[in-house]
C-alpha cells in the first residue's frame, strides 16, 4: 500500500509550506477549475486542496501547477483544459468539481491521453469507459445511497420533499435519489428542480409546506442550497433538512447564524473541520494556516487525489499512461480515507452524514457508511 507522505516523514506536526512558484518544475500538473461563476465556492476549495498538495509534493519531486479558470461553463472548461494541455506535456491535470464542466472535459482526456483528477460526483463520468478519469470523492451513485438511507433508516422519515437543480450534477443526483427512495419503498411528497442562480425560493418553500413533507432533501450546488435553507427557516419550515455536500463548505456555512443550521444535516465524503482523526486534524490545521479559512471535504478530496498522483510520479510513473495504470492498480492511504480504484476510476468509497446542532458552524459526524452500505438492491 502506498502511504501519504504525512505518515512517512512529517508525523502529526503542522506542515510547512514553500512557495510553488520558487521551484524549478520537473512535472507539469495544471489545475483547471471554476475560480469565477456560481461554482467559485466549490472551485475555490478544490483549487486550495490541489495547491496544497503541489506545495507538499514528495521529496525530490517539483511540480508546476498553474491555475486555469473555467468560468463555471462547459465551453469555458473545454477551452481552459485545451489551453492547459497545449502549453506543455502534462502528466495529469487537477480538474473541476462541476459535473457540467467535466462532461465537456472528459473527451479531451482521451484526446490528449492525460489522466484527469476530479472530485465531481456525477455518476456518468466513470461509467462511459473513459480510462483517464479518476474520481477522489464517492460516485453519486454511492453517496446518494447514504443520503437516502440516513433519511429513511436513521431519521425514520416517510414523506421526503426532494429538490435538485438544473445542472448536470443537480439532475444526476436528483434522479439517483428518486431511484434510491423507490428502492427503500418511500414515496416522495414532491420532487422539483430549481435554477442554480435562482434568487428567490419562496414558491418552492410554499410547495414543500403544502406537500406535507416530513423532511426536505436537497441535492444542489451551494448557491441555491444556501438560499433555500435560509428562506425555509425564515418561513417557519421546521422539518429536518438533509443536503448534499455543497453545504459542508466554510464559505457556505459562513452565510448562516449557527441557529439557522439547527436540524440540518449533509452527506459528505469527509468532514475535516470536525477533526475526527489525528491525521485529519494535522491536515486541517495546516490548511487553515495556509489559506486562513476552515477546511472542507472538497479541498481534502482534491488534496488526496493530487497527492496520490504526485506520490506515484515520484515512485516512477513518469508518463501519463504509466500514471493512469498506477492509479488503477495502487491502494493509497490518504488523509481522508484509503483510495482504491474499482477499475472504472472511482477511487473513494466512504461517506459520512454530518449534522449541525445550532450552536456552531462546525458539524458533528452523525453516521458513517462504506462498502456494501453504499449500495441498494
Amino acid at each position: 500500500m502506498l502511504r501519504h507522505p504525512i505518515y512517512l516523514g512529517l508525523g502529526l506536526v503542522a506542515l510547512t509550506v514553500a512557495p510553488a512558484a520558487a521551484w524549478a518544475a520537473d512535472a507539469y500538473v495544471p489545475i483547471v477549475l471554476p475560480v469565477t461563476g456560481f461554482m467559485s465556492v466549490e472551485g475555490g476549495s478544490q483549487r486550495n486542496g490541489a495547491l496544497m498538495a503541489i506545495e507538499h509534493a514528495p521529496a525530490g519531486l517539483k511540480a508546476e501547477a498553474p491555475v486555469f479558470d473555467t468560468g463555471t461553463s462547459a465551453t469555458g472548461a473545454a477551452t481552459a483544459l485545451d489551453k492547459a494541455l497545449s502549453e506543455k506535456p502534462a502528466l495529469a491535470a487537477s480538474v473541476s468539481v462541476f459535473g457540467t464542466e467535466m462532461v465537456a472535459m472528459a473527451p479531451m482526456a482521451q484526446d490528449y491521453q492525460v489522466p484527469l483528477l476530479t472530485i465531481s460526483g456525477l455518476a456518468q463520468l466513470t461509467e462511459t469507459g473513459n480510462p483517464y478519469i479518476f474520481r477522489f470523492l464517492p460516485n453519486d451513485r454511492e453517496i446518494k445511497v447514504a443520503h437516502a438511507r440516513y433519511v429513511v433508516e436513521t431519521l425514520k422519515k416517510t414523506k421526503p420533499a426532494l429538490i435538485g437543480d438544473t445542472t448536470a450534477y443537480g439532475q444526476g443526483g436528483f434522479k439517483l435519489l428518486q431511484d434510491d427512495f423507490a428502492k427503500l419503498n418511500i414515496p416522495l411528497a414532491m420532487a422539483e428542480s430549481v435554477e442554480p442562480d435562482a434568487k428567490d425560493m419562496s414558491s418552492i418553500v410554499a410547495k414543500v409546506k403544502a406537500s406535507g413533507a416530513d423532511v426536505l432533501v436537497v441535492h444542489t450546488v451551494a448557491q441555491p442550497m444556501a438560499l433555500l435553507i435560509k428562506q425555509a427557516r425564515t418561513a417557519g419550515l421546521d422539518i429536518p433538512i438533509v443536503t448534499s455536500s455543497s453545504l459542508v463548505e466554510p464559505q457556505a456555512t459562513a452565510l448562516f447564524d449557527p441557529v439557522e443550521l439547527k436540524n440540518t444535516c449533509s452527506e459528505t465524503p469527509s468532514a475535516p473541520e470536525a477533526r475526527a482523526t489525528p491525521e485529519i486534524s494535522a491536515w486541517a490545521d495546516a490548511y487553515e494556516a495556509r489559506f486562513k479559512q476552515p477546511p472542507d471535504g472538497l479541498a481534502l478530496g482534491q488534496y488526496d487525489g493530487v497527492m496520490m498522483a504526485l506520490s506515484l510520479i515520484a515512485g516512477g510513473a513518469i508518463t501519463p499512461d504509466a500514471l493512469a495504470k498506477a492509479l488503477n492498480t495502487t491502494t493509497y492511504k490518504g488523509v481522508a480515507m484509503t483510495y482504491k480504484s474499482n477499475g472504472k476510476g472511482d477511487m473513494a468509497h466512504n461517506a459520512e452524514i454530518v449534522c449541525w446542532d445550532g450552536t456552531s458552524r462546525i458539524p458533528k459526524i452523525a453516521q458513517q457508511y462504506s462498502g456494501d452500505e453504499l449500495t441498494l438492491k
